[in-house]
């Protein structure tokens, strides 16, 4: 069963890639805007420190690997899940997704891994880079780095849920885009530490839009000074939000409406 998915996985993967290669110039075009964003990211936060502000508990550099998770979960989402949500979309308006209900593996596997676009991979080395040098700065190991791996891939658990349940909601709701440039918008607080915010906001991008679980948390853990409490919470957040979404999607399909119907 495993070694299927992955054929199919690969599959997938390599069409799309091949696909997207065949417009270079784009990849060009990428770049650019990733450099434009990060330029603004860090001109946004030059401006607290740069006047001698901080934010409470974190210097210049640790505030800096926020902003470098933060710029790797944007790549992430432009690589992986921003072309399936559109897909999803699509497949809705246009009634093909009967075709993908019919293929004898899993509707959520195919259409949350059908489509992948390399335009979002400078983000994730920029922010590569960015964790890299303030990591330096600050005297970070290899095993601060892995043991951050562990909430970061909790949080891409939390972010993939988000994205999907909310590309579900297309069955009853086809033009789903202004809401995902609400959530979009909404998860544009990560890219600075939660202190950044007031106790209500805090209390909001914890508890009800997780945002706190995608960049603070993981930085923390890289940094050396996050409870076990929190890393659990996350693991947590992250299968039930995921069982969550896959419950989700099993509920929206019984109000799909066939094309053939």
């Amino acid at each position: 069963m495993r070694n299927r998915y992955l054929k199919v996985l690969t599959l997938f993967w390599s069409a799309a890639i091949e696909a997207e290669l065949e417009y270079r110039i784009n990849f060009l075009l990428a770049t650019l805007s990733s450099l434009g964003n990060l330029a603004g990211s860090l001109f946004g936060l030059f401006l607290f420190y740069g006047n001698g502000y901080t934010f409470a508990g974190w210097s210049w550099e640790a505030a800096l690997v926020v902003l470098g998770i933060f710029t790797l979960m944007q790549g992430f989402s432009a690589t992986f899940l921003a072309p399936n949500l559109n897909s999803i979309v699509r497949h809705v308006q246009e009634g093909t997704l009967d075709f993908v209900l019919l293929k004898p593996i899993r509707s959520q596997f195919w259409l949350s891994t059908r489509s992948v676009s390399p335009w979002g991979l400078p983000d994730i080395v920029f922010g590569s880079i960015i964790i890299g040098y303030a990591g330096k700065k600050l005297g970070l190991g290899i095993n601060d780095y892995l043991i951050s791996t562990i909430p970061l891939c909790f949080g891409l658990v939390i972010l993939y849920s988000l994205w999907f349940m909310l590309g579900a909601t297309s069955i009853w709701f086809v033009k789903i885009y202004n809401a995902t440039e609400v959530l979009r918008g909404l998860l544009e607080a990560g890219r600075y530490p939660m202190v950044a915010y007031p106790t209500a906001y805090r209390f909001f991008f914890t508890y009800v839009v997780p945002v706190a679980f995608l960049t603070t948390i993981p930085a923390e853990v890289m940094l050396g000074r996050s409870q076990i409490t929190w890393i659990v919470g996350a693991g947590v957040l992250a299968l039930a939000l995921f069982f969550v979404s896959t419950r989700f999607w099993r509920f929206a399909l019984r109000f799909y409406t066939s094309a053939s119907s």
